[in-house]
C-alpha cells in the first residue's frame, strides 16, 4: 500500500487507481464533437429540422463540446436512447426511432477520423510512475469495452493498465456496481482504491462504492464538472506517490 498526495489532500493505504478515459486520459473532445455533428446531420437528412435540437442534446454548440454533456459523459447506449427520444417526438414509433438513431451513429463513426485521439500531456509519464510505485491501475469508462481496449493498445499502455472496463450492456455510470466490479477484477477493495475522472458521474459512482477517494480532473478548469470530488486538479502530474 502507498500514500498518494494530490495538492493538499493525502490518501493513505492505497492499492489501486481507476481512471476514466474520455476527458481524463484521452483528449477526445474533437472526435466526440465531430461524431455528434455527423450523427446529427445524418439524422437530419432523414428527418429535416431535428439536427439542431439533437446537437443541443448531445452537448454541442458551434465548435464547443460541453464536457458535462451527453456526448462527453454518457455511454453509447444512453446516447442512442437520447437521440431516439428526439426522433420519437416527430411521431415515429419507438423501435423505428431507436433503429434510426443506432444506424446514424454507426455511420457517423465510419466518417469521423479514425486517427486515435491523443493522450493528455503527461498521461504516459504519470501512469508509468504510479505503476512503478506498485499501484494497480485500471480504466473504467462509459465508452464501450472495445473502445477502451483499443485505446490501451493504440497508446501502448498495456504495461501499466491491468484492467479495461467499458459500458456495454447492463448498468452505466454512476452505478457503483461498476466500480466494485473493477476493483474485484484488480483484486483490491474499493476502500483501497481511488477514482480519477472528469464528471460528476465518476465522483458519485466512486463515493457510493465507498472508494478511498475521488479525484476530479478538470483540464478546462471548471471544477463544477467534478462536484463531489475530494480534490480537483487540472493536470495529472498533481497525482504523486509520497
Amino acid at each position: 500500500m502507498v500514500t498518494v498526495q494530490c495538492k493538499s489532500v493525502t490518501f493513505s493505504n492505497i492499492q489501486a487507481i481507476l481512471f476514466d478515459k474520455n476527458g481524463t486520459l484521452e483528449d477526445s473532445d474533437a472526435y466526440l464533437r465531430a461524431l455528434a455533428q455527423k450523427g446529427a446531420r445524418i439524422i437530419d437528412a432523414q428527418i429535416p429540422g431535428i439536427g439542431e435540437p439533437l446537437l443541443m442534446a448531445f452537448g454541442v454548440s458551434g465548435d464547443t463540446l460541453d464536457p458535462a454533456g451527453l456526448m462527453a459523459v454518457a455511454s453509447r447506449r444512453e446516447t442512442e436512447t437520447a437521440a431516439a427520444a428526439y426522433i420519437a417526438e416527430t411521431g415515429r414509433g419507438w423501435f423505428e426511432s431507436l433503429a434510426i438513431s443506432r444506424k446514424a451513429l454507426d455511420e457517423a463513426e465510419k466518417y469521423v477520423s479514425q486517427t486515435p485521439s491523443p493522450l493528455f500531456a503527461g498521461t504516459l509519464e504519470v501512469l508509468q510512475s504510479l505503476s512503478q510505485a506498485g499501484l494497480k491501475l485500471g480504466i473504467l469508462s462509459a465508452a464501450t469495452t472495445h473502445e477502451v481496449r483499443s485505446f490501451v493498445q493504440n497508446h501502448q499502455l498495456s504495461d501499466f493498465i491491468q484492467v479495461t472496463i467499458g459500458v456495454d450492456e447492463g448498468p452505466s455510470k454512476p452505478d457503483p456496481i461498476l466500480f466494485v466490479r473493477a476493483c474485484q477484477a484488480l483484486g483490491v477493495e474499493p476502500s483501497a482504491t481511488l477514482m480519477v475522472g472528469d464528471s460528476v458521474g465518476d465522483m458519485q459512482m466512486a463515493r457510493n462504492a465507498k472508494a478511498a477517494g475521488c479525484i476530479g480532473i478538470t483540464w478546462n478548469g471548471k471544477s463544477e464538472n467534478v462536484k463531489g470530488a475530494d480534490v480537483a486538479i487540472n493536470r495529472l502530474e498533481q497525482i504523486v506517490v509520497v
